[in-house]
Order: structure tokens, then sequence, then C-alpha cells
């Protein structure tokens, strides 16, 4: 028997954490929003990492409510950009 290398479907525990956030907070539902249509070519989840670390936002909301840091290496980028896409598709 293999373990499981996902955690509730997601790529890990950082990215499940980071998506669950984005998705159920107006404000970072909002923020992940307005990261994808004002993307400009940019990556929009880099996009909304500087958002969210930088500049006042950055000193107040650097992570999740449960100490996620939004810049955490170990959150899934492509997973996160897919779930972001799919926020505007609505």
């Amino acid at each position: 028997m293999t373990a499981s290398t996902t955690y509730n479907g997601w790529a890990n525990y950082e990215t499940w954490n980071a998506s669950l956030w984005m998705q159920n907070d107006e404000f970072l539902y909002n923020t992940a929003r307005a990261c994808v249509q004002y993307a400009e070519g940019e990556n929009p989840w880099t996009k909304f990492i500087r958002c969210m670390t930088e500049g006042q936002i950055g000193r107040m909301l650097g992570e999740t409510a449960d100490g996620v840091k939004w810049n955490d290496p170990a959150i899934d980028e492509d997973e996160m950009v897919e779930m972001m896409l799919e926020l505007v598709a609505d």
C-alpha cells in the first residue's frame, strides 16, 4: 500500500490551505480575481504573492490565518494558477 501524495486532492497541505483561504475569504477571493484580470502577461499567482507580501498588506496579510505564508515554496504554483483562472471563468 502506498501513501497518498496529495492533501484533499491538492499537491500538499500548503497548496490546499492557500486555495481554501482564497476561495472562502471575500478580500482574498476578489484580490485573486483581480490578479488574473489585470495580470497583463504576468503569472497571476506571482502577482497575487506580490500583492499579499509587499507594502502595508504584506505586513498585515502575508500569510493565511492558519500560518501558511503566501510565498511558501511548497505551494504548487501550477495548481494555484489553474484555480485562480477558474475564479474568473464563472
